[in-house]
């Protein structure tokens, strides 16, 4: 099932203020920088481990990450979990009773294929899963 921690993902307002911080005083190196135009995001990649820091930014209010941080404030959106393969980890979630928001997986950042689980199922974490793209 859930092999590893893939990224933990943080909803920001000013990606390039938030960069600093981590960028600075944290150390953390950029990784990979990207607009998931299909996510409504501006997603950047930091560098931690044998994962990641993933800094959102939404692109307008009307996003999820927008409508995530209208709601809650900036700070820790989702936890995403690395998979073998998404279909797989989501068809024996459904037959488990989880509820998820993403029945098919969608294209993510890295043209890594994700899905989310619902909050409500996963003690109210937002979860995603993640299978990098063979490239990476």
């Amino acid at each position: 099932m859930f092999k590893e921690i893939d990224h933990i993902g943080i909803a920001v307002e000013d990606i390039d203020a938030t960069l600093e911080i981590y960028n600075e005083k944290f150390g953390m190196a950029v990784q990979y920088r990207e607009t998931v135009e299909s996510q409504g995001v501006e997603a950047v990649l930091l560098e931690v481990g044998g994962g990641h820091v993933e800094l959102l930014r939404p692109l307008g209010p009307d996003t999820p990450v927008g409508k995530f941080i209208e709601k809650r404030g900036p700070g820790m959106h989702h936890v995403a979990y690395r998979v073998d393969d998404v279909q797989a980890e989501l068809d024996k979630l459904k037959a488990l009773g989880v509820e998820l928001i993403d029945e098919t997986p969608r294209i993510g950042i890295r043209n890594s294929t994700v899905a989310f689980v619902h909050p409500q199922s996963a003690g109210f974490v937002l979860t995603e899963l993640v299978t990098p793209a063979d490239d990476h």
